[in-house]
């Protein structure tokens, strides 16, 4: 398809994109006008945000071709020219922000990434905050700001770049009407004062499409039509956008389709279901709901209408006893609202404002599953499901999978979920959002018929006006105050408006002027003309830029430093795993229980046993009466070993017969039994040698013919302290640096702002030595603090060179943060990072690295598995430093090794890491 006239600002040809088995875009091709405001209008799962991904360039193009700013975007290097030229605000209200950073961080962090020195930046970033009123909350966390508030800080930090193109993804969902009509009129006011800006938007909105320049609408993949609003009205005959597009839908797809029609309700005298008197709730020092009152009567259709934020899902909790109010009070069905309490909650259906049924269950399993826990006596389960498949019309999705079902019949599995109970009252929080009109109308005929037919009782949350037009009454609540509650005629009536929309907007300004808060500014932002020194960003390199790494360190380490909870973990996990491991992880093994049964209890006897007796190895326990109790005892784990002195034990040895011992260890633990076994072995020959003994059974000293001692060259006093203590240093700084360096990427992902790495110029390699350097400076005051307790604490004393030990421990912890950064790149969830990152750090650690076994002794793949972790270098380093007394001659061919692993593990991760989404 091809405009009329003008320029195209992207071309896309033949575009064709799946995820797994679901076509998101099908053979699609359209050419998107220059220096105008674009629509994109259709409900959810079309393939709006796919298309607005791949003219960003934030995702990977799988068959067709894009050309946007006569850039190809399927090529990296057209990518990185073009990419300062664009703006993109992704799906999510402030999804590419930053919740612990201010509102100025924020844009400052966009700004560095941009390439802005710090002049540029104390220029533009005031204008910014003027023009779109957040001046006032610059230093508020981007997590405490409304919704609205928010799109404006994501605005501020796509613009701050100056942009050719703005592409922002259904900006204003879940933001309600006043802030949507101030977003809008801020966009307009830029666009008038920087000449040829083009502008793509998508939107759930149909009423926002009117406003736009030139609109696509787009349904399963494909375009229905193009147009200005007005050319589109006039072709279809509609008198609205929303019309329009049901008009332009398949017949397939609007068959049967109807506007819904409310019959008068039939008032009901047994009294109101839902009672609300000043209810309250506070989190900490914030109010989410600020004594809020009303009541609800039977069979009422009653609308809560807001924006994020504002508090209705709180009171929604706090009215079905999900969460405690603090003050005030509520009534359900005449009796206080009470969690406890299975009856009452038994009669009300809950539909959440996310999808929460299970994914992984057909549609009837999850019927099944919630009529049983709701307690549906068996032998009516069946036919309540059957009535509930025909009435919602799910009898062709009855046995396909949850996850699997387009976004309307979801929601209708949901509605159904609800009230599979039959429940007196529905409480629906937001249940149409994302929804195609038709759906959206389908949806309200169930609710209808419910309400009028069955009177029960609806309270439904929203952000569509032309829905509260038709409920009976709605709540208009902001900032956790109820405005005002009324039928949306006499609302409207109430305020001289014409509209809903436009009554709910008188009520915002007139809420907000009361808190003396501004609303919006009408400073026009200064954005600069194209090609205008002063505000373009000066020379930067493509392939590294400080100014673009430091942007993500100063990022990383104001977030580290504002969550306190994962700061103490990075500063003292180490520490209390030294402790425990430390104490804990021993090689020693002492005070070895032993019991004797001494048949011959002659002088021989006695001597040989207090040879047992005097070894710090062994502690004696009450001597056996018999063989019945050595065994007993023996088995039921009181005593590891047992001495057996046969009768003529002492005669045999003076007449120089051979005699036995007998010895029976406790072989549970092999390695504990290996070692008992050695000391018993050393005592019997420390016996033998004796020259009390000797002398006394008549053996000259001239019957050894050699004596051989031993000693130990370092660990004199043979204790496993001194070589576990500085590997566990080892374990420390290869276990708590790489589970910080992975968690730090992968939160990028399951947040969403690595959209961030995919659409502005930072590189690879910017972003990842940017998220890393904070998480080797952490790593490197963990070494101090371990270094410290091994002195202080483990009285483990630093023999060699304290220079050789802290390069080495920055090399090391440089390779095990690099090591975290390649186990991110295959886990997409912060639970899968840290399992991942703790089981393929301990594992290596403690079997392959030379930890517990020497690694000379280790083969197979479990030598290869050890030489490939950076441990297996660092522990004869630290090892060697504290109790060897090496310097660097000795540990150069370590510290060297372990150096390679630095580029080796970041060329891995560069590798394994995507500047585009797939």
């Amino acid at each position: 398809m091809t405009m009329a006239d003008g320029a195209a600002v992207a071309r896309l040809e033949r575009v064709t994109h799946r995820y797994g088995g679901i076509l998101a875009l099908d053979d699609l091709t359209i050419e998107i006008p220059a220096g105008q405001m674009v629509g994109l209008i259709g409900p959810d799962g079309v393939g709006k945000s796919t298309l607005l991904a791949l003219v960003s360039g934030a995702r990977m193009l799988q068959s067709g071709h894009v050309t946007v700013l006569n850039a190809d975007m399927s090529k990296a290097v057209d990518r990185e020219a073009v990419c300062p030229h664009i703006a993109y605000m992704p799906q999510g209200l402030g999804k590419n922000l930053y919740p612990d950073l201010s509102v100025r961080e924020n844009i400052e962090f966009f700004a560095r990434l941009f390439g802005q020195g710090r002049r540029q930046r104390e220029e533009r970033i005031p204008k910014l905050l003027d023009s779109t009123g957040l001046g006032p909350f610059a230093d508020r966390p981007a997590q405490k700001l409304s919704g609205g508030m928010r799109q404006k800080l994501g605005l501020c930090c796509s613009l701050i770049h100056d942009p050719d193109l703005l592409i922002l993804d259904e900006p204003t969902t879940g933001v309600d009407p006043l802030s949507r009509r101030q977003f809008w009129e801020l966009i307009q006011r830029m666009r008038e004062h920087r000449g040829g800006m083009s502008v793509l938007v998508a939107t759930a909105y149909m009423e926002e499409a009117e406003r736009f320049d030139w609109l696509i609408a787009m349904n399963a993949g494909k375009i229905l039509t193009v147009g200005s609003p007005s050319d589109i009205k006039e072709r279809t005959g509609a008198g609205a956008i929303e019309e329009a597009f049901i008009d332009l839908l398949p017949p397939e797809a609007k068959l049967d389709h109807r506007t819904p029609t409310i019959p008068p309700r039939q008032s009901i005298a047994d009294g109101a279901v839902i009672v609300a008197r000043n209810l309250t709730r506070r989190f900490g020092d914030f109010t989410a709901v600020d004594h809020v009152s009303f009541d609800i009567e039977r069979g009422e259709i009653f609308g809560f209408v807001g924006s994020n934020g504002c508090g209705k899902s709180t009171t929604m909790k706090m009215l079905t006893g999900l969460l405690p109010s603090t003050e005030g009070s509520a009534m359900l069905f005449g009796e206080p609202v009470n969690a406890d309490e299975i009856s009452s909650r038994m009669r009300v259906g809950y539909m959440s404002q996310s999808f929460s049924l299970y994914g992984e269950l057909t549609v009837r399993q999850n019927l099944e599953l919630h009529a049983r826990l709701f307690h549906l006596p068996a032998g009516s389960i069946e036919g309540r499901i059957a009535y509930l498949v025909r009435r919602f019309g799910l009898s062709e999705h009855l046995n396909k999978l949850a996850e699997d079902l387009p976004l309307g019949i979801r929601q209708r599995l949901s509605l159904a979920v609800a009230v599979v109970h039959e429940p007196e009252l529905l409480i629906l929080d937001e249940p149409t959002s994302g929804v195609d009109p038709i759906a959206r109308d389908q949806f309200w005929e169930l609710l209808i018929e419910l309400s009028r037919k069955n009177g029960v009782t609806i309270f439904v949350s929203t952000h569509f006006m032309n829905e509260a037009a038709r409920c009976d009454r709605i709540s208009l609540m902001d900032a956790g105050r109820v405005l005002a509650t009324d039928t949306p005629a006499k609302l409207i009536e109430a305020r001289h408006a014409t509209t809903l929309e436009d009554a709910f907007i008188s009520y915002l300004e007139e809420s907000a002027s009361s808190r003396s808060q501004p609303s919006g500014s009408e400073t026009i932002l200064d954005v600069g003309q194209k090609g205008d020194s002063s505000t373009a960003s000066p020379g930067v390199s493509r392939i590294f830029s400080v100014r673009r790494m430091l942007a993500y360190t100063i990022r990383e380490s104001l977030e580290l430093l504002r969550d306190p909870i994962r700061l103490s973990f990075a500063l003292l996990g180490t520490a209390f795993l030294m402790l425990i491991f430390g104490f804990g992880i021993t090689t020693d093994v002492n005070s070895l229980s032993f019991a004797a049964l001494d048949r011959d209890n002659s002088f021989e006897s006695r001597a040989y046993l207090s040879e047992l007796r005097g070894s710090r190895y062994f502690i004696e326990q009450e001597p056996f009466r018999n063989e019945d109790e050595l065994q007993s005892r023996l088995k039921s784990g009181t005593v590891t070993a047992t001495i057996e002195i046969p009768p003529g034990f002492g005669r045999d040895i003076r007449r120089g017969r051979p005699t036995e011992v007998g010895v029976w260890i406790d072989g549970a633990m092999p390695f504990r039994a290996e070692t008992i076994h050695g000391y018993i072995e050393g005592v019997h020959q420390q016996f033998l040698s004796d020259p009390a003994i000797r002398g006394h059974v008549g053996l000259a000293d001239t019957d050894t013919p050699a004596d051989i001692e031993i000693r130990f060259r370092y660990n004199q006093d043979f204790d496993s302290i001194y070589a576990m203590v500085p590997s566990t240093i080892a374990m420390q700084l290869a276990l708590i640096p790489a589970i910080l360096m992975a968690l730090a990427i992968v939160r990028e992902k399951e947040l969403g702002s690595i959209t961030n790495l995919y659409v502005t110029p930072v590189t690879r390699l910017e972003f990842l030595i940017g998220k890393q350097l904070p998480y080797i400076a952490v790593a490197m005051l963990n070494f101090f603090i371990l270094f410290l307790m091994a002195i202080f604490i483990f009285d483990v004393p630093l023999k060699g060179s304290f220079l050789a030990l802290l390069v080495g421990s920055l090399i090391y912890v440089t390779a095990t943060t690099g090591y975290g950064m390649v186990i991110s790149s295959f886990t997409g969830t912060q639970i899968a990072a840290l399992f991942g990152t703790s089981i393929l750090t301990v594992l290596p650690a403690t079997m392959f690295s030379g930890m517990m076994t020497p690694v000379s002794s280790i083969t197979g793949f479990g030598a290869i598995l050890g030489r490939l972790f950076p441990m297996t270098y660092f522990v004869p380093i630290s090892v060697g430093a504290f109790t060897k007394g090496l310097g660097f001659p000795d540990l150069a061919r370590y510290i060297a090794t372990l150096a390679l692993f630095v580029p080796a593990l970041t060329s891995i991760s560069l590798f394994l890491l995507r500047k585009q989404e797939k």
